[in-house]
């Protein structure tokens, strides 16, 4: 998108320097060019290896203001477990016959928790599951025989992160209708897990590089100085 309204944003960016992530954030929302309340995003360019799977970073957090987005989430179980879910606030639940209708290409839910005993069963599924990032793991907390405290981490904006094949994390920081105050709250929790997980074979600088950036906005260049 290389518009009036984009171009009007990014003059308002100094290229030049890195901002305070306080700064950046606000900056992100100032130069938000779309009509629609858009997510503010946070990409972090690591210096790590990730076809090494001791440096291959994956996992989920709780951000403190959540994401600003309803996640719709589907659980896979069977038994006792079935009314845990629905009292628990699973918007789907069900066994085999939920698996039967994504095998029909239904996709009505942003978020699979399955219970471990199920996972034989959803393994076969992992062609139509896997591409679109929804196969269940236990690194994210979507495996695991606490369907309830799932559910509730998932309801409150949990956001799962993942590097990819270059060594990049892009995880969804909230809303621009979120407070400069709220939005960097959830930006410093993220980068502190960030330092958190540094993979113990990495030498020398970890964080390469970090931006922020409203959904169609331009990418804001984030100090940690």
């Amino acid at each position: 998108m290389a518009g009036k309204k984009y171009k009007a944003a990014a003059a308002l960016i100094d290229n030049s320097r890195a901002y305070s992530y306080q700064e950046a954030v606000a900056l992100a929302k100032k130069t938000n060019p779309a009509k629609f309340d858009a997510s503010v995003e946070a990409c972090f360019h690591l210096n790590i290896d990730p076809r090494q799977a001791d440096q291959n970073i994956r996992g989920a957090m709780v951000l403190p203001n959540g994401t600003g987005k309803t996640r719709t989430v589907l659980v896979i179980t069977q038994g006792a477990k079935v009314e845990e879910a629905k009292a628990a606030g699973a918007d789907f639940v069900g066994g085999a016959d939920m698996l039967e209708q994504i095998k029909g290409g239904w996709f009505g839910f942003d978020v699979i928790v399955a219970t471990p005993d199920m996972m034989g069963q959803l393994g076969k599924l992992g062609k139509l599951l896997g591409p679109k990032g929804l196969m269940p793991n236990p690194k994210t907390g979507t495996v695991t025989m606490n369907v309830a405290q799932a559910l509730d981490e998932i309801k409150k904006g949990k956001v799962t992160y993942r590097t990819d094949r270059d060594g990049n994390v892009n995880v969804l920081i909230g809303k621009c209708s979120f407070s400069d105050e709220a939005l960097a709250q959830n930006f410093k929790a993220l980068y502190d897990q960030m330092v958190k997980i540094k993979p113990s074979a990495v030498k020398g600088t970890y964080i390469k590089n970090c931006t922020v950036a409203s959904t169609m906005g331009p990418g804001i260049k984030v100090s940690f100085e």
